[in-house]
């Protein structure tokens, strides 16, 4: 029997790489490069599902540009992104450092604040509508019992956001633990030293936990800028629903980007204009991104550095 050369084995093992990763290959041109580049042309063209999209050119961009919900929903998505998202990114820091305090029944806390972090986002939202309910919701009981005021969180334009800002907090332990994981990576002979030193607690937060957190929090705050930059399920349970009149929230206070978008795309059918919606907001998470980047070797702090 002939044997094969070292070439045609290392071309078998290459093809039956490919075979096995054909699936992934398969998926990946078909729901992620093709929507990718089939949305840049429908951004192109005036298009609603049902008959052939027409090419309008820079119509639908030029629209924008003069459309006052536009920038209502970018308004609002960046309170969330500038605004909510920092504070999510302190309680999740706060809440880690609580956990790596070496107490009795830590395991216990540190699953108790996990918890939260696997329950679905749906499942979330509609137990917040319960706690938010301004006459029978838990927290207003609280408030009441406390003799404080009662507001009506989701009623009201100046406490909608508020509230997202609550649910947030409440689901924070998912960034906990990835604060938690880095904490633990950082060696404890530099607190030893400090402490020797005289150094107070909170300069050993400022001067090795927090460089030594950088990397992490370059990190979280990247996710959580993109994640806050494409809201959508809290606000559109929490805000109404599919219903096009009170979707949003009231006074359109919970009317974020990705909420228009979906207005434009699956109840207006205008899919050419969502489209172009969809490549403004990749624009603008890019040039953040690349922003928060370029900024990052002034406080992002290496093993090597």
């Amino acid at each position: 029997m002939k044997q094969s050369t070292p070439r045609q084995r290392r071309r078998r093992i290459f093809w039956t790489g490919v075979a096995f990763a054909l699936p992934w290959i398969i998926g990946f041109l078909a729901f992620t490069v093709y929507p990718f580049f089939g949305s840049l042309y429908f951004s192109f063209t005036s298009y609603d599902l049902f008959s052939p999209p027409q090419w309008i050119g820079l119509d639908n961009y030029q629209a924008i540009a003069s459309d006052p919900n536009f920038y209502k929903a970018l308004r609002n998505t960046f309170y969330m992104a500038f605004i909510a998202m920092p504070i999510g990114l302190v309680a999740s820091l706060l809440i880690a450092l609580l956990l790596n305090l070496k107490v009795r029944g830590i395991t216990f806390y540190r699953t108790l604040y996990y918890v939260p972090a696997v329950i679905p986002i749906v499942a979330s939202a509609i137990l917040w509508t319960w706690l938010l309910n301004p006459d029978y919701g838990l927290i207003n009981i609280c408030l009441r019992a406390l003799g404080l005021s009662d507001p009506a969180w989701l009623l009201d334009p100046h406490y909608t956001k508020p509230s997202l800002i609550l649910m947030g907090l409440w689901g924070s332990g998912a960034g906990a633990l990835i604060f938690l994981a880095a904490l633990q990576g950082i060696p404890q002979q530099y607190y030893e030293a400090a402490s020797i030193d005289g150094a107070a607690w909170y300069r050993r937060i400022w001067h090795i936990t927090l460089p030594g957190l950088s990397p992490i929090l370059l990190f979280q705050f990247l996710m959580g800028l993109i994640g806050a930059m494409q809201i959508f399920t809290e606000s559109f349970i929490l805000g109404g629903g599919a219903n096009s009149g009170t979707m949003g929230g009231p006074d359109q206070s919970l009317f974020f980007y990705a909420i228009y978008l979906y207005q434009n795309a699956f109840i207006y059918l205008k899919m050419g204009y969502a489209s172009a919606l969809a490549w403004i907001l990749f624009v603008i998470v890019v040039l953040l991104t690349l922003l928060v980047l370029r900024t990052s070797a002034r406080w992002v702090y290496y093993g090597g550095d």
